[in-house]
């Protein structure tokens, strides 16, 4: 039936699987994970390394997706997005290796998205057209009209390089392998972009996409003899062959290198500060032991607050928060970097050699023994927990496997932890010196090592646009009468094509779920509410593998609204200030020797009823059972003892915010201009805005100067915030366990929750004076992010769950073609609030401004004309359950339940919204864009961008938007 040959065959006791690692005879390899995880991965990973920074491996990830053999249509991708129950559909390209990884939970949905990849892998309708819609082409739309650049992966890119961070990040890596694949830009760098052929593109899918060169990878508890079926009607048509795709190892610096370069920054920028790291090319003689050895080290000089690399750089006043990507192993060499961002351009040589002095002082006089058995015990926690967050278990083991696989070395070593755990348990005993001497001999003594210095340019996005424009202009002048005709043809034909339909029979070759696959009923949360000493306490009992995870809730509807934007520096300097028995350093390792972790997380939802939010601050802690007396235990004395005087440590803690806000606003900026809209409309997101928008920015500035000048006031409102909150009568906890631990933990959460103070206290009623405006927020980006959002209930809209199919549809036909297809973004989304009544519009990575904002009005047009089949609708349908059916751990389902209490969503409400997914009907799209009607004519705009491109806005549309300068 097949052409596999087993090669071999192990348990891995650790992640509870049965490996089987195949070679076929197309040359395929398939490492195959049997288990009984019901959310199934496949991947389809293969070698690509770039030669050049034209983006090449990054433009074909795009474009296989867009079309195959077997399924001839323009977007497959988009179409399993419409229509799929997936837990994980995407695609990834890395410096040397390109992954399709698919997951779900459900068997036939599984199936489906495996073939639609593997054809679209192997068998992609690749054509000129594709390259120019995914890469770039030229747009002119007459010979009168100025010639552009355009294409998804090129503005994807100009916005990738509008972040600093990234900037310093790629430099530092290119820097570190300057003679590999891993010295160019696997993304592609937009002055190279436009070098890129069709020739040079068809070959590179021709040679590197062959079995030949490929892993594949399966985990599951489906059936592993189908595994082996389902492949062979894809590599048994191909016969093996020889390809070069080896990653060459870059040779060794004699001596270290230092680089500058710039940065772009606005010219009155609040951030005009320089970024600087060191960075480190590893040994090569790495293993298992040895990687997951490096990965402790990088924990205990910067993982916490309290590391002591991490703590020298912060405390040293050189900058502001850190930089560098510290330690990166998914490469065939390891590489370490650090260093600081917001640091006096004079002074960034003082950032290199205090590295190098705290190292020194590390090797010398040894790693406080605390420190060490915090890390081993983090680490330990992690492995043995698995909790992998939004992404699939078996997709994180997939992209462990490859970092070995990869380069040809053994795939499952990564994903056995036990030997090594206990071989470097053994060997970092106290007084070995394991540690130091790692840092003497892979940094202190390491030659091979670059310092990266990133000046702030305030003319460069000037300079880099005219740079762009001159390209163009020698390209124009180039080109003759004919030349310039057939690019205005060529973009032309282009649009013709992304405007055409798919035909019917074409989209039928698509493998599809039917409604009656669907689950009718919602999947219900274990849940019991209690209360202890006035605390009221919700139960979850579920399977968590030995691990209890407790959520510490406080109202902070009980705090008055100039105290609101203290909530996140609060809730670190719980754990991060110190208490009245250990100052931070000895708090830090106490947690980490003693739990699983404890951090702060707030809570801003609209809720069901009313026009109140949901608004809670959370301290989020774990451990195993016999940890939870000790995990409550701390947090008890951080509530109440936690040191809300230390100046110089919070003072640290509010710049490191600061940079994280500004490193923060254009890499997501489309998600900034979500949250500015939406706070002109509902409390939750008022109160958001606050806390982690543009207006907890400004805040967080001015708070620097006060801290400086004024700092008795800044306690004395911490300390408020801290005798409101801290209240045991208003406080929830929220605990999800497995089975029999139940009495232990009542007893402990009763014993925590009596030695809380307990006062008598009442909400403060918060009344948010709404903006109502259109703004424009001015940052130095080369792209844009565009919102447009009104409240619909305010516009006569009334709830049915219908809207979820609707606006999902509208996200992935109209929205995904105008704004990403034909307009170039990135990304283009709609997001609705079934709490507030909030529907927003939202763009990432946009070349245009108001061209967007048209294509948002088109909507209702395009609702009310399109004669939606019945195919495209149970598609809607199927991906809306999908949403609502999201797969998660035990810790976010326990999660996940509180929040629906605290909402008010109930079980009742829930089911009413799926039966009312299930019965959506083609009217309601036609009824809903009138909706969207009165939201194009009430509807407000945020936008962030250049300001150039902001100021041409309001040349076109005089004052649209009001300019608010960010950065």
């Amino acid at each position: 039936m097949h052409q596999f040959k087993l090669h071999r065959q192990e348990s891995i006791a650790e992640i509870g699987t049965e490996a089987y690692l195949y070679k076929h005879h197309s040359g395929a390899e398939l490492l195959s994970l049997v288990n009984d995880d019901e959310n199934k991965v496949f991947g389809i990973n293969f070698r690509t390394p770039p030669a050049d920074s034209t983006g090449i491996a990054h433009i074909l990830e795009h474009s296989v997706l867009c079309g195959s053999r077997k399924y001839p249509v323009k977007e497959p991708f988009v179409e399993l997005l419409k229509g799929s129950l997936n837990t994980f559909l995407n695609a990834f390209t890395y410096p040397d290796k390109t992954c399709y990884p698919v997951a779900s939970q459900n068997l036939q949905d599984f199936y489906n998205l495996v073939d639609v990849y593997l054809d679209a892998v192997f068998y992609p309708r690749l054509t000129p057209q594709v390259l120019q819609q995914e890469g770039w082409h030229y747009e002119l739309e007459s010979p009168e009209k100025p010639l552009t650049y355009k294409g998804v992966v090129y503005n994807e890119m100009k916005g990738a390089y509008s972040d600093p961070d990234r900037r310093l990040a790629e430099l530092a890596q290119h820097s570190i392998f300057p003679d590999t694949t891993y010295g160019v830009e696997s993304g592609g760098h937009p002055r190279n972009i436009p070098d890129l052929t069709w020739k040079q593109f068809e070959a590179f899918h021709r040679d590197l996409y062959h079995p030949a060169n490929s892993r594949i990878y399966f985990y599951g508890d489906d059936d592993p003899q189908r595994r082996l079926e389902i492949l062979e009607k894809y590599l048994g048509d191909f016969e093996s062959r020889g390809i070069d795709s080896a990653v060459a190892m870059q040779s060794r610096f004699p001596k270290p290198r230092h680089i500058v370069q710039s940065y772009p920054v606005s010219s009155e920028g609040e951030t005009n500060k320089s970024m600087t790291t060191v960075s480190w090319l590893l040994k090569d003689d790495v293993d298992t032991e040895t990687v997951m050895a490096l990965h402790m080290l990088e924990h205990i000089l910067l993982g916490t607050p309290a590391s002591p690399l991490r703590k020298d750089l912060i405390e040293s006043g050189l900058g502001e928060d850190l930089a560098g990507v510290g330690m990166e192993s998914e490469l065939q060499q390891l590489y370490f970097s650090v260093g600081l961002r917001g640091v006096e351009t004079s002074r960034v040589s003082d950032v290199e050699a205090l590295i190098f002095s705290s190292l020194q002082g590390l090797a010398d006089d040894g790693i406080d023994p605390d420190a060490v058995a915090a890390a081993l015990n983090t680490a330990e926690f992690r492995l043995r927990e698995n909790n992998t967050g939004s992404y699939p278990r078996g997709l994180v083991l997939m992209l462990r496997s490859l970092s070995t696989w990869l380069y040809d070395r053994d795939p499952l070593e990564p994903l056995k932890f036990e030997g090594p755990l206990e071989a470097i348990k053994k060997k970092s005993c106290a007084g070995s010196g394991y540690f130091e001497e790692m840092i003497r001999a892979q940094l202190l003594s390491n030659s091979h090592r670059t310092t990266i210095v990133l000046e702030p340019d305030d003319n460069l996005s000037v300079e880099e646009e005219k740079q762009e424009i001159d390209r163009l202009s020698q390209a124009r002048a180039a080109m003759d009468k004919d030349e310039l005709n057939a690019h205005i043809e060529s973009a032309l034909a282009l649009r013709r094509s992304q405007e055409t339909p798919d035909a019917p029979e074409d989209l039928a070759k698509l493998p599809r779920l039917q409604l009656s696959d669907l689950d009718r009923n919602t999947r219900k949360i274990p849940q019991e509410i209690g209360c202890e000493s006035g605390m009221t306490t919700l139960y979850h009992d579920l399977f968590t593998n030995g691990i209890v995870y407790i959520d510490i809730g406080f109202d902070l509807h009980l705090l008055p609204v100039e105290l609101i934007p203290y909530v996140p520096l609060f809730g670190r300097a719980l754990v991060e200030t110190g208490t009245e028995r250990e100052d931070f350093v000895q708090l830090g390792q106490r947690i980490g020797m003693k739990t699983g972790g404890i951090g702060s997380h707030s809570l801003l939802s609209s809720k069901r009823e009313g026009a109140e939010a949901a608004a809670w601050l959370f301290l989020r802690g774990k451990g195993m059972t016999n940890q939870v007396a000790e995990l409550l235990d701390i947090i008890r004395e951080v509530l109440t003892t936690a040191r809300l005087d230390n100046r110089e440590r919070f003072m640290q803690m509010v710049l490191e915010e600061k940079a994280g806000e500004e490193a923060g606003l254009v890499p997501g900026g489309h998600r900034v201009v979500n949250l500015r809209l939406r706070s002109q409309y509902d409390e939750a997101s008022w109160a958001s805005e606050l806390m982690k928008g543009v207006d907890y920015l400004f805040f967080l500035r001015q708070l620097v100067e006060d801290c400086e000048q004024q700092w008795d006031r800044v306690q004395q409102n911490l300390e408020e915030v801290r005798h409101r909150l801290v209240n045991r009568q208003s406080m929830i906890c929220n605990t999800t366990y497995h089975g029999g631990d139940r009495a232990f933990v009542e007893r402990e959460l009763a014993r925590f929750a009596a030695s809380l103070p307990e006062t008598d206290s009442s909400p403060v009623g918060w009344s948010p004076a709404y903006a109502e405006r259109n703004e424009g927020l001015v940052v130095p980006s080369q792209v844009n992010y565009v919102a447009k959002a009104a409240n619909i209930y305010d516009l006569g809209y009334e709830l049915d769950g219908s809207v979820g199919v609707i606006t999902r549809f509208m996200g992935t036909s109209w929205l995904w073609d105008r704004v990403r297809v034909q307009g170039g973004a990135y990304g283009a989304f709609c997001s609705f609030d079934h709490f507030s009544g909030v529907l927003s519009y939202t763009s990432y990575r946009d070349p245009n401004l108001l061209e967007t904002v048209d294509a948002y009005d088109r909507t209702s047009r395009f609702l009310a004309e399109t004669e939606i089949s019945e195919d495209e609708l149970h598609k809607a349908i199927i991906g809306t359950i999908g949403d609502m059916d999201s797969y998660q751990l035990p810790d976010a389902k326990g999660y996940t339940a509180m929040v629906r209490h605290l909402t008010g969503v109930t079980e009742g409400y829930r089911q009413s919204i799926r039966d009312q997914v299930l019965a959506s009907e083609t009217f309601l799209f036609q009824e809903f864009a009138q909706v969207l009607d009165r939201l194009n004519q009430e509807g407000r705009v945020v936008v962030l961008g250049a300001a150039d491109k902001l100021d041409a806005v309001n040349e076109k549309r005089p004052n649209f938007l009001e300019i608010v300068k960010v950065m």
